[in-house]
């Protein structure tokens, strides 16, 4: 059970925000608005604490040591109202801007989400052979929510911590400007610790995300093999690998969170610091006559303004962090190189006429050819026959270990080649070469004469249908999985497949026929019947090359001989390629083709090779002597 490592980029604070932004600039109405209540809330903030200033000197200075006459409280209880009414203005801002990000959170989501599905719908199968399930699922789950928080909290937390600080500065300098340079001071110190402990916890929170994906791809790949384990009694050395997942998660947390969490206190002690700093030496200046006391609680008053942002920054920077990581991680699969196509032969519905003349029709017609460009702007169409031929083809999933050599084998149009082997011999490959999931390194595979790189790949897997070794089914009614084949499939049509392939018996008897919802797989089938629906799915598509990936590999022989008849049907006419362990399911076949580490050691029909006693003579026997 080997653990896939995800390729981590260098982090790039700069361009992950910008990139951040780019998505949020699509509501820029409201983007606006936001920085403009921002502001004003911020603003409102700012001159509210400055009302302290003529309250104390006007409203409660001149009444010290004097009788209490009426109208002597007006000015007092004036500037209070005005003070609160500002208070309510800011508040009410700072409610809407709260109200206006999570809708613009929600839309970035929405459009991250949609790019990064829709860029997984485009890359190439190595990819997903390349990544676990868990990394990627963590890209849309844990990724995703720290992206969240920090769009609707941390950035205009951010913001407006920003602006309050600027705005309280500005009116710092304007009361004192000697005793702001005490609060520049402190300022310096508490930059210097925030850089500090601010970049080692950055790169502990990415860590912290990248074991995060790691062990939730195990516990999903666990979860999908425990009959696995269980069969084979490895529990407790999948407990033991888990164990070790676990502390490197536990191991990079604790750094990244050790870091994060002393931020907070030393900032904290550093206001207190600073706070005592500058009301001892505002003291002094009062004393002196150098300031008055209503300007020294003013600016008192904005030093605790004035550290409370900034220590509200340190926190959210952690936040904001930890989100640019998952951000990172999520942009890491939208930008991975999409699969590549740089076919132009195109299949095409075509109508055809006495004369054998094809012609591009919108009508249905279930005539289909190729259609070929050409550099002087002719079209030239021909017939989709399913003539397919591998030339000296050598093919590796890395350069450094060929999987195939030199294979070199034709199946032309309506015969039945069936490739047998060991396991790892390279019979799933070769189908996998004909989808053009992978591109072989040397030779060619042509199909009716074209070389395949010549044709788009969604136009080559559109004359092609395939029932994969392991079966997959969608949420959704048994009539939806038939029809995932073609899409614009009648019932009529769906039904017909499902009898082909002999599923329509043990439909009918489930609760809501082919109304019943399936889930989780397929998960209240048998493993049969999810085969009996993979390929009716492959039968409706009505591909002119069908390919059966152990097809039969998890059938019982009862249920084996009723496939096989409706195959018999389903092939008529058709070119098939059969890969199967069961040798009993390939004695029909027209040509054989025995795999031995990448290489065709033998071929022929059934009785040919049993002649030869060669490796198939063996496996044949083999197997009838077990059976």
């Amino acid at each position: 059970m080997s653990k896939k490592k995800s390729v981590q980029k260098p982090k790039n604070i700069k361009k992950t925000l910008l990139r951040i932004f780019s998505y949020m600039a699509k509501r820029r109405l409201l983007l606006i608005l936001v920085i403009l209540f921002v502001f004003i809330s911020s603003g409102a903030t700012v001159a509210g604490t400055y009302f302290l200033k003529p309250i104390i000197n006007q409203g409660i200075v001149p009444l010290i040591g004097k009788p209490l006459t009426p109208g002597a409280l007006l000015p007092f209880i004036q500037m209070l109202l005005l003070m609160g009414g500002i208070y309510l203005a800011g508040a009410a801002c700072a409610y809407a801007y709260n109200r206006m990000m999570i809708v613009i959170s929600n839309g970035t989501l929405n459009a991250v989400r949609r790019d990064l599905f829709n860029s997984m719908e485009d890359l190439p199968i190595k990819y997903f052979d390349t990544h676990t399930h868990g990394e990627l699922m963590s890209r849309y789950t844990n990724d995703v929510d720290t992206l969240r928080e920090a769009i609707a909290m941390s950035l205009p937390q951010m913001l407006t911590a920003t602006v309050t600080v600027a705005g309280t500065f500005i009116m710092m300098l304007i009361l004192s400007p000697l005793l702001t340079l005490i609060v520049i001071g402190m300022l310096v110190i508490m930059y210097f610790v925030i850089k500090i402990v601010g970049s080692r916890s950055a790169r502990g929170f990415k860590a912290q995300q990248k074991a995060l994906g790691e062990t939730n791809g195990y516990i999903e790949e666990m979860i999908e093999g425990q009959k696995v384990i269980k069969v084979f009694c490895h529990e407790d050395i999948v407990k033991n690998d888990f164990a070790e997942l676990n502390d490197k998660l536990r191991s990079a947390s604790t750094q990244a969170h050790t870091y994060a969490n002393v931020l907070m206190p030393i900032m904290g002690n550093l206001s207190y610091v600073q706070y005592a700093l500058t009301a001892a030496f505002g003291a002094v200046l009062v004393i002196f006559g150098s300031m008055d006391l209503g300007s020294i609680a003013s600016f008192l008053q904005y030093t605790r303004s004035f550290s409370q942002p900034i220590t509200q920054i340190s926190q959210q920077f952690n936040a904001l962090l930890t989100a640019l990581a998952g951000a990172e991680r999520i942009f890491e699969v939208i930008d991975a190189e999409p699969e590549k196509d740089d076919g132009y032969v195109t299949l095409v519905n075509v109508c055809e006429s006495a004369d054998g003349t094809l012609t591009e029709c919108k009508e249905v017609t279930n005539t289909w050819a190729w259609k070929h460009p050409h550099h002087d702007g002719t079209l030239t169409y021909e017939k989709l026959r399913g003539d397919v031929r591998f030339h000296d083809v050598t093919f590796g999933y890395s350069d450094d270990k060929m999987v195939l050599h030199n294979v070199s084998l034709f199946a032309k149009p309506g015969q039945k080649i069936a490739f047998v082997g060991s396991t790892g011999a390279g019979k799933t490959t070769i189908t996998n070469l004909i989808n053009r999931f992978y591109e072989v390194q040397e030779g060619k595979i042509t199909y009716d004469g074209i070389n395949i790189k010549k044709i788009r790949k969604v136009d080559l897997r559109h004359s092609l249908a395939m029932v994969l070794q392991d079966t997959h089914l969608f949420t959704g009614t048994v009539a939806d999985n038939i029809r995932y084949g073609r899409l614009n499939a009648t019932d009529e049509e769906v039904h017909a497949a499902a009898k082909l392939a002999n599923a329509d018996f043990f439909i009918r008897h489930l609760p809501q026929g082919y109304d019943t919802m399936l889930t989780s797989d397929g998960a209240n089938l048998s493993q049969g019947q999810r085969q009996l629906l993979a390929i009716a799915r492959a039968a409706v598509a009505n591909p002119p090359v069908l390919i059966l990936d152990e097809a039969t590999s998890s059938i019982d022989t009862r249920t084996e001989a009723l496939i096989e008849r409706g195959m018999d049907q389903l092939m008529e006419g058709r070119t098939v390629f059969v890969i199967a362990h069961r040798l009993s399911t390939v004695r029909n076949a027209d040509a054989i083709m025995v795999l031995e580490h990448g290489r065709i050691i033998e071929r022929g029909d059934h009785e040919e090779l049993l002649k030869q006693k060669g490796k198939y003579y063996q496996l044949y026997t083999g197997q009838f002597e077990l059976d």
